[in-house]
Order: structure tokens, then C-alpha cells, then sequence
């Protein structure tokens, strides 16, 4: 796995982890559980996405592709919405007390990450 991926995903993992910690102080066991879900959906979606988008812009590496890099990049962002839908999905047909902020705090936490690593690269 490419360093920055490892470092996006790895940070990505640590922020849910703490959104986590502070649902349970806020709000018990099921809030840090959804908290949990939501950051969950995030970088399983996100490790799917890198998995299809590198996959496909692998391919003859010696020789670039532009084409091959769009497909790859738009495979990738559709496989990680379908997951992203799916997760959702499944958090809320399976998991009946779900709390909805912290699912969405800890969903929304592994964009944050995003924008780190844009400042990162400055």
C-alpha cells in the first residue's frame, strides 16, 4: 500500500477511534458503538475505493494511461459510494438504536482526514 494511503487510512482509523472514546463519555456504550459504524463505513469505503482506483491504474505502469487512470479513479468512486449506501443500509436495518449524530459524527470524521493530508502536501 502507498505510504500516504497507509497514512490517510491509518489516521482515519485513529480519529473514529477517539470520536468513539468521547461518545462514550457523552453518551454510553451505543453511541460509541455507532460512532464505531459510522467511521467504519468510512474506511471500508475508502480502503475499497483505493483498492479498484489503484488496481485498474496499475496496469502497464511503465506506460501511462490517462484514459485507464480516469476509468480506474471513476471505478473507484463508484465502488465507494455503493459501499458507502450499503453501510448505511445495513447500519440502519440491523442496528435498530443506532445513535444518529455520533454515526455521523464518526462518518464524517474521516473526511477531515482528507483535508490533513491536502495541507500535508503543502
Amino acid at each position: 500500500m502507498h505510504p500516504q494511503v497507509r497514512w490517510i487510512i491509518g489516521w482515519q482509523v485513529a480519529l473514529t477511534l477517539l470520536i468513539a472514546s468521547a461518545a462514550a463519555m457523552w453518551g454510553g456504550a451505543n453511541a460509541a458503538l455507532s460512532a464505531m459504524a459510522g467511521g467504519g463505513i468510512g474506511v471500508v469505503a475508502n480502503l475499497l475505493y483505493v483498492w479498484r482506483a489503484m488496481r485498474l491504474s496499475a496496469i502497464d505502469a511503465d506506460k501511462p494511461d490517462p484514459m485507464r487512470a480516469y476509468r480506474g479513479q471513476a471505478a473507484g468512486e463508484a465502488i465507494k459510494f455503493a459501499a458507502t449506501l450499503g453501510g448505511f443500509a445495513l447500519v440502519f436495518t440491523a442496528y435498530k438504536s443506532v445513535s444518529p449524530l455520533p454515526l455521523f459524527a464518526g462518518y464524517a470524521s474521516t473526511f477531515v482526514i482528507f483535508w490533513l493530508a491536502l495541507i500535508r502536501r503543502r
